[in-house]
């Protein structure tokens, strides 16, 4: 199996990371290129141990407040050739669901997110980084 490429994609909030994403989604085209998406915003940290109150208070723009070591061991799967769970995160409530979504190998996989770019572990692993 040829090793898939990596793109990073990231960016302030509003900053149009989702405009990027679905350009490159267009670029490749749908029916000609297999391409794995992974939102860094999914691997929140779990803050339901929290108050509302606390988590209402919580940084979500701090590199803490992610589990980017969960992501990176999950991308490191699926740029091996297997499929990963990822996590979904509830942002009504700050917290993680007990449910997860299937995400298969493919020729490309972007990762997207606020800071997928400040982390080592993540931009050695792209192949291509749009900020």
């Amino acid at each position: 199996m040829v090793r898939p490429v990596v793109i990073g994609i990231a960016g302030g909030s509003g900053s149009g990371k989702s405009t990027v994403l679905d350009r490159l989604l267009e670029g490749l085209g749908e029916d000609s290129v297999d391409v794995s998406v992974v939102d860094h915003d999914a691997y929140y940290v779990d803050l339901s141990h929290r108050t509302p109150e606390e988590r209402a208070g919580f940084n979500f723009d701090h590199p803490d407040a992610l589990e980017t070591d969960l992501l990176v061991r999950q991308l490191d799967r699926l740029t091996g050739g297997a499929p990963i769970e990822k996590p979904i995160y509830d942002f009504t409530t700050h917290t993680r669901t007990d449910r997860t979504q299937t995400v298969d190998p493919a020729p490309v996989v972007i990762v997207e997110g606020i800071l997928v770019l400040a982390e080592p572990s993540l931009v050695e692993r792209m192949d291509i980084r749009i900020f």
